[in-house]
């Protein structure tokens, strides 16, 4: 049996959840998870940056200067990579149809397994939700990170949204994000639109106490 800390606001510990051992049970590949994660970068490039090469460029076809007689290395164009304004040499190309198609159940496996180190590491507590917070309160979210010796670390807040809610508005206007704007090394993300990327970059990982099941639902697989 696992247990996770779970605490208030105020950095109190309230008491534990526990999971299953059975949650933790199988292992991903590190090779499938580092595929993953290059992946997820690679699709995340916008491919646009572009430079001409000396076919290209607009440029006047006149010689520099005379062929012989000035005893300077003789040039045949102003479109030379050598002079200003002149194409570049293998310089980037607007690429193309270049995503990376991620597997659905490598993606998921990936995830789920960042999860169980975070897990077997004790670094995924659980934090109770104070319905009273309805107030972007920046003091208060870092007294509790203080309290909790997460100050300072990189942590990201997990929360799944509200039912019938639209998840865009309570990503702009929740008021838990807007408390953590200006604290650095903070992030929030609703559970189920994280990724592989977030969990391998934070060193700590803080989940709301009304999204366990839905943690739990993801650790066997589910979501």
């Amino acid at each position: 049996m696992v247990t996770l800390k779970k605490y208030d606001l105020t950095g109190k510990v309230l008491g534990e959840v526990k999971l299953d051992d059975e949650l933790l049970i199988g292992e991903v590949r590190q090779q499938s998870i580092k595929d993953y994660l290059v992946a997820l970068r690679a699709n995340a490039r916008q491919w646009s940056a572009h430079t001409k090469t000396r076919r290209e460029v607009s440029h006047s076809k006149q010689k520099p200067h005379p062929q012989k007689g000035t005893g300077r290395a003789r040039q045949g164009s102003l479109a030379s990579p050598q002079y200003k304004g002149g194409g570049r040499v293998f310089g980037p190309r607007a690429k193309f149809d270049q995503h990376v198609r991620i597997n659905k159940k490598e993606r998921r496996g990936a995830i789920r397994q960042l999860l169980v180190e975070k897990i077997r590491e004790d670094k995924l507590h659980v934090l109770e939700w104070d319905s009273s917070f309805d107030q972007p309160k920046t003091k208060t979210v870092a007294a509790f990170l203080e309290q909790t010796q997460l100050a300072g670390k990189r942590v990201l807040f997990l929360r799944r949204p509200n039912e019938g809610s639209d998840e865009k508005m309570l990503n702009s206007k929740d008021a838990f994000a807007l408390s953590i704007r200006n604290i650095p090394r903070t992030d929030f993300r609703m559970l189920q639109n994280i990724n592989g990327y977030d969990l391998a970059i934070t060193h700590e990982v803080v989940l709301f106490s009304e999204s366990v099941d839905e943690l739990v639902l993801m650790l066997k697989g589910g979501a």
